[in-house]
């Protein structure tokens, strides 16, 4: 699992606001149905942008809780959030939130469920904090449809497989139907959307992945910090000849409570 320190901290502040991940946290947003008044748990709200999102979109009267167990990340979200009165940042597990039974008309998890090794326990936690006809949405990686081109694929093979040990489960869409109907859950939906590149943007999802995943590979022992540079660089020298390709999916999905 990823480590949110300061220096990965800073790094997703910058990428976080780019196009990609601007979009994806919009997949949320939009599938939310936020009206004046709701009550919206952020759970997993990371630096608080989607918590700001949601906070403006509920005025004055609604309340947006953003939880996060990352000291390294509430404390962005909570100067962003500084100017909305009615959001809160509060520590918590996805599996313990720091709400009431019934409390919250909406819920959101972006990139959580992937990295839990209780994710039945955080979807009955969700199920607890939300009134009857309250909505659930999350947003995860299709960890396993990442295609990524490279010249050395034994390399990039390796690249891939020491990011795989970062997640704890890839398949969270495939079991999000039966996991939520078992839980009490109604009107269960599962959407795809992909990014697909051909050309290296610095506010892109697969610069950010570059950062992380050479990063991720070298400081647990997967590869050297030679077999990393050397990855990376290549993809940049790909991107400035042209070549550079690169396609992942995330699934959005969603649930009401019965």
């Amino acid at each position: 699992m990823l480590r949110f320190d300061e220096a990965t901290t800073k790094l997703l502040e910058i990428a976080y606001q780019g196009g990609d991940v601007s979009r994806r946290r919009r997949m949320a947003f939009d599938a939310l149905h936020l009206s004046e008044g709701d009550v919206v748990a952020d759970i997993g709200c990371g630096n608080g942008l989607l918590t700001e999102e949601i906070a403006r979109a509920i005025g004055a009267s609604g309340r947006v809780i953003g939880i996060d167990p990352s000291a390294d990340m509430r404390t962005p979200a909570a100067n962003r959030c500084a100017a909305f009165p009615n959001a809160q940042i509060k520590d918590g597990l996805a599996d313990v939130l720091p709400l009431h039974d019934g409390e919250a008309d909406k819920a959101a998890a972006v990139q959580v469920l992937e990295y839990l090794s209780d994710i039945p326990a955080a979807i009955r936690e969700a199920h607890r904090v939300l009134r009857t006809g309250g909505r659930f949405i999350a947003v995860d990686t299709g960890c396993k449809t990442l295609d990524w081109f490279s010249e050395d694929e034994d390399r990039m093979r390796c690249v891939q497989d020491a990011w795989d040990h970062h997640y704890i489960e890839p398949r969270v869409a495939a079991l999000w139907p039966q996991l939520t109907r078992d839980t009490g859950f109604l009107s269960v939906e599962v959407e795809p959307f992909t990014f697909c590149d051909v050309t290296l943007r610095p506010d892109g999802i697969a610069f950010m992945l570059m950062h992380l995943m050479s990063r991720y590979a070298a400081e647990n022992g997967y590869m050297s910090t030679k077999e990393t540079k050397a990855w990376f660089d290549e993809q940049i020298d790909l991107a400035r000849q042209g070549r550079f390709f690169f396609s992942l999916t995330y699934y959005r999905m969603s649930a009401i409570k019965a």
